[in-house]
Parts: structure tokens; C-alpha cells; sequence
């Protein structure tokens, strides 16, 4: 597992099991804060080693930045800690949790011993947490979830992004509109750096860039996958539509977002064809 010092006492630690995925580690001198777990118990246990082993007391709390299992597994390993999230985090995990877990431990055995852990301490609007000095903004930043939220380390002005910003937008579970309106929410946070939800940090000089990106990106994916359903292509037409010619690479994350580009391509599609369809319409009423 990477682990990477971003600034005095603020560590990350990134997956080599799932997808570069983030854990961050922030150090005071009235203990921890961890943001997102890591979703394989034996990873995340490294993480809790560092930070009692390093840090000046318990892991005081474990922020998680959306629901979704690869950021909160971990969640139970701090059992002395606080979990903060999202009101409609903690409502995720209490009606989805549960079966998606069981569904996971089927198929990966490394899971088996994983138990949920919802949050309980949640927010709707902006949160402030102080410790040892240090504040955190927590703020919404949805769209690639409804519960997506990002934590700004004041001072060092240093973002947590979760998923809301990635190498590649994902918006299977989320919306086009609301991922833009939340890529420029975060330019207007003014970040020194961004700790991206998987992959590398992004660094003030390059986020201008990447957010302009992925915000073409996604007008791009838009327009192509609805003039393909209002023409009534077939969906394989969508291989037709290659990550790069919709401005993104397709290296980041050892190639993973290619996977992800598929995925949006076909949620999208599925969207627009239901959309236009009144007969599917009427059959989901």
C-alpha cells in the first residue's frame, strides 16, 4: 500500500488491492482524524496501526465520504472513534448496506468478517470539526452519489474529494448536471490540493485543467449518447465512442477508467432510452 505525506501531520494511504482507492490520515495532538476507510480489512488495519502509532491518541473520528462499501467498509475496525457522513449516507448504508454486503461476501471471502458500520453523526448542510487545532469544513459535493461530500482541511486548504472529483467522472449512480455544478463548486472552494477518491493528488496548478476535463467530458458523453438513442442506434454503438475522443485518458488508475467511461455510456443510454420511450415509461409507473 502507498503511503504518501501531503503536509505536516496529513498522510494518505492509497489501495493496492482496489482500484488506487484513498484513505486519509489527519494527525493531532488530541488524536486522529481518518477520512474514508479502506475496503479490505487488512489495509485499513495498517491505516489504524499508523495512526495510533503516530498520532497523540485514539482515532477520535472516521469521516466517510459517500456510501459506497470500497470507502466505509472499514468503518467497524475504528471502534473507538465517531463516524460522521451524510444523512442520506447513514440512510444508504441502513437500506442498501446490509444486502450489498452479503452480496460482496459472497463472491470475496476477504470479506467475510467485514460488519457494517453506519455513521452517527450526520449532516445535511456545511459541518465544521475542530480537533487539536486543526478544522475541517464538510461540505456536500454531490453527484457522482446524492450523499457525496468533501472535507477542506482549513489552513492547509487541503480538499478530500471522495468520488465527487476522479480521474474520470462517474455518474451511474449520480447525474451529468449535478457532477459539473459540483466540479465547479470545488474550483470555487480555491483548494491548494485535491485528494482525489482514487488516484493520484491534484495539485493547485493542475486543477483548473482537470476540472475544465471533466466537465467537457461530461457535455461530451452527454451529446453523443443522446444523439445515438434520438437516432435509435443499437447500444453496441457505444464502443463507437472512445474515452480519448471525449478529452479524457484512458491511463489513469492502471486503466481502470476505461471501465468507468463504459459504464457511463451505458447508464446514460439506458436513461435516454427510457426517457423517450413512453412504453417504458408507462411500464415503470
Amino acid at each position: 500500500m502507498r503511503r504518501d505525506r501531503i503536509a505536516e501531520d496529513i498522510y494518505t494511504f492509497s489501495s493496492d488491492v482496489y482500484a488506487q482507492v484513498v484513505s486519509g490520515v489527519i494527525l493531532t495532538s488530541e488524536g486522529s482524524i481518518v477520512i474514508d476507510t479502506l475496503p479490505f480489512p487488512e489495509e485499513t488495519r495498517e491505516v489504524l496501526a499508523f495512526a495510533r502509532e503516530r498520532g497523540r491518541g485514539p482515532v477520535r473520528y472516521v469521516i466517510n465520504t459517500h456510501h459506497h462499501s470500497d470507502h466505509t467498509n472499514g468503518n467497524y475496525i475504528y471502534a473507538e472513534a465517531e463516524v460522521i457522513g451524510h444523512r442520506l449516507c447513514r440512510q444508504r448504508m441502513l437500506t442498501q448496506g446490509a444486502r450489498s454486503l452479503a452480496d460482496a461476501k459472497r463472491d470475496t471471502p476477504e470479506l467475510n468478517e467485514v460488519e457494517l458500520r453506519a455513521p452517527n453523526i450526520v449532516f445535511e448542510h456545511d459541518m465544521f470539526v475542530h480537533l487539536g487545532g486543526r478544522s475541517l469544513l464538510i461540505t456536500p459535493l454531490p453527484g457522482h452519489t446524492d450523499d457525496s461530500i468533501g472535507v477542506m482541511i482549513e489552513g492547509d486548504r487541503i480538499l478530500f474529494s471522495g468520488d465527487a472529483v476522479l480521474p474520470v467522472p462517474h455518474i451511474v449512480w449520480g447525474d451529468t448536471d449535478e457532477t459539473a455544478r459540483t466540479l465547479r463548486a470545488v474550483r470555487t472552494l480555491k483548494p491548494e490540493s485535491v485528494i482525489q477518491g482514487h488516484g493520484d493528488l491534484l495539485l493547485k496548478g493542475e486543477l483548473a485543467e482537470e476540472i475544465e476535463s471533466s466537465i467537457h467530458y461530461l457535455e461530451s458523453i452527454t451529446t453523443r449518447v443522446r444523439e445515438l438513442v434520438q437516432n435509435g442506434a443499437p447500444q453496441a454503438e457505444l464502443q463507437e465512442i472512445d474515452i480519448e475522443s471525449c478529452g479524457k485518458s484512458r491511463v489513469p488508475l492502471d486503466g481502470l477508467v476505461q471501465f468507468l467511461h463504459r459504464d457511463n455510456l451505458a447508464a446514460l443510454y439506458s436513461r435516454y432510452l427510457k426517457a423517450s420511450n413512453p412504453k417504458v415509461r408507462s411500464q415503470r409507473r
